[in-house]
């Protein structure tokens, strides 16, 4: 349904001129995001203060209209597409750190901020906020917050949920709150800024984040081991982060992605069955023992190599087989579908095999690669053709159940969107969907936030 005119009337009130578009082709670039999904919406808004998104929560409840909250679109979901149309608010414009505080690390912010800003601007007090996704140059921290955002570097620091302290919000009843408090314990009431972390706007409207800051490490090491097979790099995994020196980063690559790695950026790329890149943090005079303790757990059954860099080049070369992964997956299939599965770090094998046997079922090119210390893995399905399009949802399926028999999850991430909030009743018993869902109406009662997401 279109806008009613009493409502465009009261937005072109609320929002001034160059803040306001129902122009149709600067609403296309709004409707879409990384997830290829797309549906124009009914007019676009660009906020820039809290008042301006209280009042719009309000029209939009009176006039029972969908919206839609926005960073840069980066999530490979379909969260942020306005699937009923509505309104979508933009936060590009409410992108101010409104505070640096470095005696108690932590940072107050506006949704639109983006990651790499932040951390450019936190960088000279040698602190930084940890949730560091692939997008990071580029995505916004309100869409970190919404998504759950994590990266690399949650093995030892956590992802978003883990770095927020508090939340100030507007919820689909139009009401503001706050949640959360700047310190880093708390145990006063339900703890609403981590429900609301995750959620994918579907609760409320973030407006700021207070945001948990951890020290820069001064020095980094990185380590690259390659394996027989995927039994023995897993196997490398649970020793790894057995001991007591976690790694910030703990990548996997099977043998399928470093096949697919050298036939795109070269023979330095190492042939193998499976391979790690891991690598530590701390101060200099500690880091060598840090080094020394997670080679020494890499070492087992099925090893083949084992290098440390010593020099930035040797790091660049260490990395190669992972930087050149991303671009192999899109010459091989444009139409490539990225899930972010999790499963115990033990069961990372069984997992791989589950993929395995999808694949071969279904004549399907199926890769992994990712977060082993989480055991988040990025499963990715790439079909090259309608027909294989059409078998890559069914060995998605299967894909999904093993990783439930498994003990898993849907996402460890990115978040669910539209991508899987269909088989998210595999994933939840009912009666925790069904408080889900009661949660939901609590905060939204018109069911205006963010509709046709996450919950089924």
């Amino acid at each position: 349904m279109p806008l009613p005119p009493a409502a465009v009337a009261e937005l072109q009130h609320l929002f001034p001129a160059g803040a306001l578009t129902v122009d149709a082709g600067e609403r296309l670039v709004y409707g879409y995001d990384n997830s290829r999904r797309q549906r124009l919406p009914d007019a676009v808004v660009f906020p820039t203060s809290h008042e301006q998104i209280v009042s719009l929560v309000r029209l939009c409840r009176s006039h029972r209209v969908p919206l839609v909250a926005r960073g840069r679109g980066t999530n490979t979901t379909g969260a942020s597409v306005p699937v009923e149309g509505g309104i979508v608010a933009s936060f590009e414009r409410m992108n101010r750190i409104l505070r640096i505080d470095v005696d108690d690390r932590v940072a107050v912010v506006e949704p639109g901020v983006l990651n790499g800003d932040l951390q450019t601007a936190l960088a000279p007090h040698r602190l930084f906020w940890p949730p560091d996704p692939t997008s990071a140059p580029f995505c916004t921290v309100g869409g970190n917050v919404a998504c759950n955002a994590g990266g690399p570097r949650a093995v030892k620091y956590g992802a978003t949920r883990d770095n927020v302290l508090a939340l100030r919000a507007v919820a689909g009843n139009g009401e503001t709150f706050r949640c959360g408090t700047p310190t880093t314990k708390g145990a006063t009431g339900y703890d609403l800024a981590r429900l609301l972390v995750g959620s994918e706007g579907t609760l409320a409207v973030v407006t700021e984040a207070t945001l948990k800051l951890a020290p820069l490490p001064s020095a980094k090491r990185t380590l690259r081991a390659t394996y027989d097979d995927v039994a023995a790099a897993a196997n490398a995994v649970a020793r790894i982060m057995a001991q007591p020196v976690t790694p910030c980063a703990l990548e996997f690559l099977d043998d399928e992605c470093l096949r697919l790695a050298r036939a795109y950026g070269g023979d330095a790329i190492p042939a193998a069955g499976a391979m790690l890149v891991v690598e530590v943090d701390g101060e200099p005079d500690t880091l060598d023992a840090a080094v020394d303790a997670v080679a020494h757990s890499a070492r087992g059954d099925g090893l083949l190599d084992l290098a440390i860099a010593a020099t930035d080049a040797e790091v660049t070369a260490l990395w190669a087989a992972r930087k050149a992964l991303s671009p192999a997956l899109r010459t091989l299939s444009p139409n490539k579908i990225n899930e972010d599965v999790v499963v115990p770090v033990s069961r990372v094998p069984e997992l791989v095999a589950a993929t395995r046997a999808a694949a071969a079922k279904h004549a399907l090119p199926i890769v992994c690669f990712g977060h082993a210390g989480n055991g988040n893995l990025h499963v990715n399905l790439l079909p090259r053709d309608d027909a294989e399009m059409q078998r890559a949802y069914s060995a998605l399926d299967e894909i999904f159940g093993a990783v439930i028999r498994l003990d898993g999850t849907l996402s460890g991430e990115h978040g669910i969107g539209l991508a899987k909030r269909e088989f998210m009743p595999r994933a939840l018993d009912p009666q925790a969907l069904s408080l889900m869902q009661a949660i939901k109406r609590q905060f939204d009662p018109d069911g205006i936030l963010n509709p046709g997401k996450l919950l089924p």
